[in-house]
């Protein structure tokens, strides 16, 4: 099965400023998308198709637990095709839970691009 992954824009935005603070990030996120390639069905569904997903940070040195969260919106496209846009990355120790009004506001953002 194909799978399409685009960034979202608040994603781009979060990934710039935490790329300041982990200088491995980038590496991190090409491995966290060859992950998603190979299971799509990863995370803790939230609803609306929405999927929290675990992210190492190699620079933190702690592995999944400790590392970013990212939020995903991920729809069948078609039979063959799955596309997942990565709403937003979040540091664990900076965030714990995200309300469900922002994860409304970043469906609504990514509805209108």
């Amino acid at each position: 099965m194909m799978v399409d992954i685009r960034l979202g824009t608040e994603f781009k935005r979060q990934f710039k400023r935490l790329m300041k603070k982990y200088p491995s990030l980038l590496e991190d996120l090409k491995t966290f998308k060859q992950d998603l390639e190979i299971n799509p069905q990863q995370g803790v569904a939230l609803g609306a198709h929405l999927y929290k997903v675990r992210m190492a940070i190699a620079s933190k040195g702690k592995g999944k637990s400790a590392g970013a969260r990212v939020i995903t919106y991920r729809i069948l496209v078609k039979q063959e095709c799955i596309e997942i846009t990565l709403l937003t990355i979040y540091d664990k120790n900076e965030i714990e839970n995200v309300s469900d009004e922002y994860l409304q506001s970043l469906v609504e953002e990514m509805s209108r691009l």
